[in-house]
């Protein structure tokens, strides 16, 4: 086991090395390219079968399905994680990960390279000493961004033989095996004025005082949503062109987060009645994705209790913003467990060493003796 746990630190180390920013967050950005190809020589040189699937009409942004050797036999599981990480700015060395102790400092340690890390590792270990279940590696473009790695993936499973039982997602959670996650929506208000000569406001149509209506009537609704397990809030407000003109035009971004269960295209209502007739406002729903919960019973939920007793941990992690499980949901009961640290999306981003290696080594030992249908 010591060489698995062993084999996911050095590789953690290379993966950082690596630069990988999502170039949807940073125009002109690395992208995925160069981690792919550095996993897909891995991966061949370890026998597994590699494609590489790009993200549609995004040419760079590339994923790639690794499959082990031989006719498909026994459970298959697909190991799933992003490769694409956030900006670097203000790291003055984000690519040259660092050690402190039992943390690995560098862009993308923690979310999620330590988990991605994890999962090769586990399942090199187990292709090369003929485990009877079958890790499928999905390793994505895209998840801090709109998902587009993930999507091309999935609708490439079939075309390459692949029928997950289960899927597992390596995000950081603490080694808590994650129980639910939040769904997002972001609604797109703008506003319609009257432009004229300050000195004669009269004469116009503010479309900024509209606007900051609209801001106070979200402030005040945002308890009752809070208090329903959801968030909502103002995250982009602009109006206006110059000094001395009554603004003719504002418009303001309007995040909800909604709880496991509620649909998240619900939103455009929630923003829309919140709007008054004379604000002369239209309202679009941008973006939305719903939330998840972890199945009670079924392979998830017999492969998250396994796991949380190898780990000694549980289904105790609800988390506050959205991951690709409902995405893979759709093909197999999902669970999303892996390693964390800190200053994640921030100038200092770590990764528990121990977590990387305890997760490695968890999965080794469960997948090992696993079959879905004894859960």
């Amino acid at each position: 086991m010591r060489n698995v746990e062993a084999g996911a630190v050095a590789l953690l180390g290379d993966l950082v090395r690596i630069d990988s920013v999502n170039p949807g967050l940073v125009p002109g950005a690395a992208g995925e390219t160069a981690i792919v190809g550095h996993l897909r020589a891995r991966l061949q040189a370890s026998g597994f079968v590699t494609t590489v699937v790009p993200a549609p009409g995004r040419p760079g942004r590339p994923s790639l399905v690794a499959v082990p050797p031989g006719p498909a036999a026994g459970p298959a599981l697909v190991l799933n994680g992003h490769l694409d990480t956030v900006g670097v700015a203000g790291m003055p060395e984000p690519f040259a990960p660092r050690l402190d102790g039992d943390r690995l400092f560098g862009r993308g340690a923690a979310d999620m390279k330590g988990g991605v890390a994890a999962i090769v590792a586990a399942a090199e270990h187990l292709v090369a000493t003929n485990a009877p279940v079958r890790p499928v590696l999905a390793l994505v473009a895209d998840e801090e961004d709109a998902s587009l790695g993930s999507e091309a993936v999935i609708d490439a499973l079939p075309g390459l033989g692949v029928r997950p039982d289960a899927c597992l997602i390596a995000e950081p959670t603490d080694l808590a095996l994650t129980r639910s996650l939040r769904g997002f929506a972001v609604v797109r208000v703008r506003f319609t004025g009257l432009a004229a000569h300050s000195s004669q406001a009269g004469l116009g149509v503010n479309a900024v005082t509209h606007l900051g209506r609209l801001l106070h009537a979200v402030d005040e609704r945002s308890a009752a949503v809070r208090a329903g397990g959801g968030d909502l809030m103002v995250t982009v407000a602009r109006g206006g062109e110059s000094p001395f003109v009554v603004p003719d035009h504002a418009e303001c971004l309007v995040e909800l987060r909604t709880p496991a269960g509620r649909d998240s295209a619900g939103a455009l209502s929630e923003v829309r009645s919140l709007l008054r007739p004379e604000w002369y406002a239209t309202a679009e729903l941008v973006a939305h994705r719903d939330g998840w919960r972890l199945d009670d019973t079924g392979p998830a939920a017999g492969l998250s209790r396994r796991l949380g007793d190898e780990l000694g941990t549980g289904p105790t992690f609800d988390a506050p913003y959205w991951m690709e499980a409902p995405l893979w949901q759709r093909v197999a009961p999902t669970l999303v467990c892996g390693p964390s640290g800190g200053g994640l999306h921030a100038v200092d981003e770590w990764v528990d060493l121990r977590q990387v290696r305890a997760l490695a080594a968890a999965l080794v030992t469960v997948l090992a003796a696993w079959t879905p249908d004894a859960d």
